[in-house]
C-alpha cells in the first residue's frame, strides 16, 4: 500500500465530520480486518482480552469444524488457518504476547482433542503441529525475559509429547528436546 501523499491528507482534512464517517464506515464494510483494527482502536470495551477470546472462539471453531475424507489432511488445513488468525489478531494488536498466548492455545488444544490423529498412516498434521510449534520456539525469546519462565513448562511438555511419536525420527529437522532461551 502507497503511503498517502500530500494531497491526499490535505483533502481528507478538507472532509466535513459527517464524510470522514461516511468514508470509515465504507472502508470498515468492505474489510473485516479494518473493522476489528478500528473497533480495537476506538471502542473501549473492546481490549486486549476481548480480542483473545474472539480469536481463541475462531481457532477452536475452525479444528472442530475440520472434516475431509482423510481426518489428518483436514486438520492440517485447519491448522494453517488457525496459524492465520494468529496472525491477523497480532496485526490488529501489535502485541507479541498475544501471539504467543494464542499459539500455546493452539497447542493445547491439538494435544488434547487430535493427539490420536498424529498415529495415522499420513505424516501431514503432525509436521504442520511441528512446524506451528518450532514457529511458536521462536517467539518465545522475542518476549521479555521475565516471561520466559511461564511458557517454558508448558512448551517443553508439548515438545515431549511430540518427541514420543516415532515420527520425529523421520523429520527434515531436528525437533529440539526442550526450549532453547538465550543467556
Amino acid at each position: 500500500m502507497p503511503a498517502p501523499s500530500a494531497d491526499f491528507k490535505r483533502a481528507l482534512r478538507q472532509l466535513t465530520d459527517k464524510e470522514k464517517e461516511d468514508l470509515l464506515l465504507k472502508a470498515v464494510r468492505r474489510d473485516a480486518e479494518l473493522y476489528d483494527l478500528v473497533r480495537y482502536e476506538i471502542l473501549p470495551d473492546v481490549d486486549l482480552r476481548t480480542v483473545q477470546d474472539e480469536h481463541a472462539e475462531r481457532i477452536a471453531e475452525l479444528l472442530q469444524k475440520a472434516n475431509g475424507r482423510v481426518m489428518s489432511r483436514a486438520l492440517a488445513r485447519a491448522l494453517g488457518k488457525a496459524a492465520k488468525e494468529v496472525a491477523r489478531a497480532k496485526r490488529i494488536t501489535k502485541d507479541k504476547r498475544l501471539e504467543v498466548e494464542l499459539n500455546m492455545y493452539v497447542l493445547r488444544l491439538v494435544l488434547d482433542e487430535y493427539q490420536s490423529y498424529f498415529d495415522g498412516y499420513f505424516h501431514l498434521f503432525y509436521v504442520a503441529t511441528v512446524r506451528f510449534v518450532l514457529r511458536t520456539a521462536k517467539l518465545i525469546p522475542k518476549l521479555h525475559e521475565d516471561l520466559w519462565l511461564e511458557y517454558q513448562d508448558e512448551f517443553n511438555d508439548v515438545l515431549r509429547t511430540l518427541r514420543a511419536h516415532d515420527k520425529h525420527r523421520q523429520l527434515r529437522y531436528p525437533l529440539p528436546t526442550e526450549l532453547e532461551l538465550p543467556a
